[in-house]
């Protein structure tokens, strides 16, 4: 076995940066541009799905007959807006992962390989 051979399977590395290289990227504005970016998916999705759930709850304890409406056969409307929450939430996460790797990973990858440097 040559060292070659003990090189090939040792995991690559990055230098850590120090303390006040981190504090120095979050003033950069490539960090405030990522963070931005960020929120501006989160807290718009955050309000939305919590005033869907509150309506749902609002619903379901001020408008029982409403809730009641059948709609198929024994299938009533509060069973639709329930099993809507969970449509909601598996859309919503799509949604997100999607965003993600298209504005968040690029942007974080281009951080880190600025913080920490290419993998040696």
């Amino acid at each position: 076995m040559t060292t070659a051979d003990l090189s090939e399977g040792a995991p690559q590395k990055r230098r850590a940066p120090d303390a006040q290289a981190f504090v120095d990227m979050q003033a950069s504005p490539e960090f405030q541009e990522l963070r931005h970016r960020l929120r501006s998916f989160v807290f718009p999705m955050t309000a939305f799905f919590l005033a869907w759930y509150a309506a749902y709850v609002l619903l379901a304890t001020y408008a029982p007959e409403f809730m009641a409406t059948k709609v198929i056969g024994n299938i009533n409307l509060g069973i639709i807006l329930g099993l809507g929450q969970f449509v909601t939430t598996f859309v919503i996460t799509a949604l997100y992962v999607k965003f993600a790797n298209r504005e968040l990973d690029p942007r974080s990858a281009a951080i880190r390989e600025e913080l920490e440097g290419p993998l040696t």
